[in-house]
């Protein structure tokens, strides 16, 4: 332990009382990287490798003697939930120091705030939605909280890359924040699953990104069992997700509860289902099997409509170890809550996100000498000589055995960047108006998208969203140049959901007697007698209360899965595609194949030798044309707009898009045209009905919308006319032909 002795003393006296044998590497060498640099530093290591302690050990030595007052550390996380589950691990050695350490988030505990706000030193812990909460409503304490941070550590990195509405929000607010602290604090980034550590870099320092330490852990050797276990549904299934029947027909979901239950039972495990409808169908599925078998419930759903409580009481019991327990969840449970000894992993449905897939997997396997443990459970449709190609080729099982092969290589995903730009930044132009009454547009400017990923925001287009602002009401400009929210922004400003970047829906709140289970979209039908299933049971609604949005429930024989929001397409990447398209044509065998998956792996195979796509690409059925371009999503979703452009209808799948009632000739037609020409991102963008994607964006002036689209897709362009001069020139178009206008 080269560096241990450089930590504080009373770090050092509790690291033996906790009988560690030895700092972990990335620890030791955190030690040296944090306390004899001024850089900022990214720390890559897998799940239970001791992130947290790499960078708070060195961090707390530094800060320890610390009189100046002020938060010294800023500890920022997406989730309350992992900020209890890290108050837990750091509130012990905090208290050896004499340093103090607050949970700041709209669930925790007022008596901490309450203390800090008399006397804010040490560590706090908070949510980006709760440092805007600060800077709106309480400005001033804002500024004596933040004003000498030293440092600011964001948990979860990776989860903040995407240039989604969570990661611009933060990249703001952390400029925010160095705009009202008398220094820049240092940040800290801790991550395990980061793909380029250049995207880590520039999101930590946007003008120095070379100057930040990057501190990867050594290549994680421990053991991974990995297997697919395939199923064809025995009859043609319209609903696959729906309840399990009382009559004698059965879904592949039924199949594939039989074996989570048999593998699963008397262990920890967790099952990552999708779509929170899956979780409860699985979850009502599995709890019946435990009561055929006349054995107590193990089989628990969570996702984020249950209540707090009962996501709480479901982590705590699988933290205990005491009574076997398996999570069956959205996404909910794949960042590093720590959840105790998990004996395996288990997904249903092909993977698409490698970054989501690795999460995942890093929750088994996490105590020494475990393996990690990954099953995966695909369902593929029952086929005949006339169905679709695109279901012929069992691309489900194709993308879970890509998925395992990527994983083994380590590959990660880009961070994906999403249409929100114009959205966060008219919601953070309201939120710096309210936190300083009134602010000139350069300085709003500057504030919001003079470095971080919104510098891709051109001031042209600002300008255009603050006219925008102003006939919508929502800003206002006085003589002197200053700009205040009007009438709407006041409004808006002040309602509860002003903070979340995301819609928020309204909802009922399913009650059972004196206990909260969670809440349902209003948008699901719902009445007195009528029956939900919900919180992994089945329920009778017995009373409603229409002004409180109160749905009164018992328990009942009968249920019906609420109609959750939609989870959306899941993005495949190209290299994810063009991994499908080698395995299809190559002859490997995967031992990690079950007996059904290896038998649709060849039907898959030889369906591809059968229609000679190696070389092929164009393949007719009844209703259309598919096209297998072996690209990614994004691509493929331009290259589809395109021939909407054209008049004709597509469907998306993953490294196929179908042109639906066509030939093969009138897609060649199409797709010269276009070659000869080449397409422009505007063109593309001026044929798509509405670009309103962000919450706030049905303020934002179309000119701006259409800007922010061009944007975002420019960097695919390049491939998406290659693709369509490589496949027209395949249909026999002449590249030196006279072009036609089009």
């Amino acid at each position: 332990m080269s560096n241990f002795s450089r930590l504080d003393a009373r770090i050092q006296r509790w690291i033996w009382q906790k009988k560690w044998k030895e700092l972990r590497e990335i620890q030791d060498r955190a030690i040296s990287i944090i306390l004899d640099a001024a850089s900022d530093v990214v720390i890559i290591a897998g799940t239970a490798e001791g992130k947290t302690e790499a960078a708070f050990l060195p961090i707390l030595t530094d800060v320890a003697g610390r009189t100046e007052a002020g938060f010294s550390v800023l500890y920022i996380s997406p989730l309350k939930a992992l900020i209890n589950d890290q108050f837990g691990r750091l509130e012990q050695l905090c208290e050896e120091l004499d340093v103090d350490v607050v949970r700041w988030h709209g669930d925790a505990p007022q008596a901490g705030k309450e203390k800090a706000l008399k006397n804010p030193k040490g560590i706090v812990q908070i949510t980006p939605e709760s440092i805007e909460a600060l800077l709106v409503r309480r400005p001033a304490v804002a500024r004596k909280l933040f004003r000498s941070v030293d440092y600011i550590v964001i948990d979860e990195l990776h989860y903040f890359l995407d240039e989604g509405p969570r990661g611009l929000h933060l990249s703001v607010l952390l400029s925010r924040v160095d705009d009202i602290s008398e220094k820049r604090a240092r940040r800290v980034g801790l991550s395990a699953t980061v793909g380029d550590v250049g995207d880590a870099r520039r999101y930590l320092n946007w003008d120095q990104p070379d100057c930040v330490a990057v501190l990867q852990g050594l290549a994680d050797n421990a053991e991974l069992l990995a297997q697919i276990k395939g199923y064809v549904e025995e009859e043609d299934v319209q609903d696959g997700d729906a309840l399990q029947n009382d009559d004698s027909s059965r879904v592949a979901l039924d199949r594939i509860a039989d074996d989570i239950f048999r593998v699963s039972k008397g262990e920890n495990n967790l099952i990552f289902a999708g779509s929170r409808r899956r979780v409860e169908s699985i979850t009502d599925r599995l709890r019946i099997r435990c009561e055929n078998n006349g054995t107590p419930n193990e089989f628990f759903a969570h996702h984020g409509s249950l209540s707090k409580e009962l996501r709480h009481e479901l982590e705590a019991r699988l933290r205990d170890g005491g009574l076997p327990t398996t999570a069956v969840a959205t996404t909910t449970l794949e960042l590093g809550i720590d959840l105790g000894s998990i004996k395996a992993t288990g997904r249903v449905g092909a993977p698409a996100s490698m970054s989501s897939l690795r999460q995942q997997v890093g929750r088994s396997g996490r105590r020494e000498g475990q393996p990690s443990i990954l099953r995966i459970y695909v369902r593929e449709r029952r086929v005949h000589a006339g169905s679709p190609t695109v279901y012929r080729l069992r691309l489900e099982i194709i993308r879970s055995i890509a998925a395992i092969k990527l994983l083994i290589e380590r590959f990660i995903e880009a961070p994906s960047k999403s249409l929100v730009m114009a959205t966060v930044v008219l919601q953070q132009t309201m939120s710096l108006i309210a936190e300083r009454g009134g602010v000139k547009a350069d300085k709003l400017y500057a504030l919001i998208a003079a470095r971080g990923p919104i510098s891709a925001f051109p001031t042209t287009d600002y300008i255009r969203l603050l006219r925008g602002m102003a006939a919508a009401k929502l800003i206002e400009q006085a003589p002197n140049g200053l700009i205040m929210l009007g009438e709407l922004g006041e409004r808006l400003i002040n309602k509860r959901d002003f903070y979340a970047m995301f819609e928020t829906q309204d909802e009922w709140r399913v009650v059972h007697g004196t206990e909260t289970l969670g809440t349902v979209p209003l948008t699901h039908t719902v009445g007195i007698g009528g029956h939900i299933a919900f919180a992994g049971k089945r329920w009778r609604i017995e009373d409603m209360d229409d002004l409180a949005k109160v749905v009164l429930v018992a328990p009942h024989r009968n249920g019906k899965i609420p109609e959750f929001e939609s989870l959306g397409s899941e993005v495949v990447s190209t290299r994810m595609a063009e991994e499908m398209r080698s395995i299809l044509g190559s002859d490997d065998d995967y031992p990690y194949l079950d007996r059904t998956a290896a038998a649709l792996l060849s039907e898959g195979r030889s369906v591809y030798r059968e229609l000679q796509m190696a070389t092929e690409f164009c393949i007719p059925y009844s209703d259309g044309v598919f096209l297998f371009t072996w690209a990614g999503s994004k691509v493929n979703e331009l290259l589809g707009q395109v021939f909407t452009m054209s008049g004709l209808s597509v469907a998306q799948f993953p490294a196929s898009i179908c042109v639906l009632g066509t030939r093969p000739d009138e897609v060649a037609a199409s797709l010269s045209t276009w070659a000869k020409t080449g397409v422009t991102v505007e063109e593309i963008a001026a044929s798509i009905q509405t670009l309103r994607a962000g919450k706030w964006d049905e303020f934002v002036p179309q000119e701006v919308l259409v800007n922010q689209w061009c944007r975002t897709h420019a960097p695919y362009m390049v491939e998406l006319n290659y693709l369509i001069v490589d496949l027209a020139s395949k249909l026999g178009y002449d590249p030196f032909a006279e072009p036609k206008a089009h």
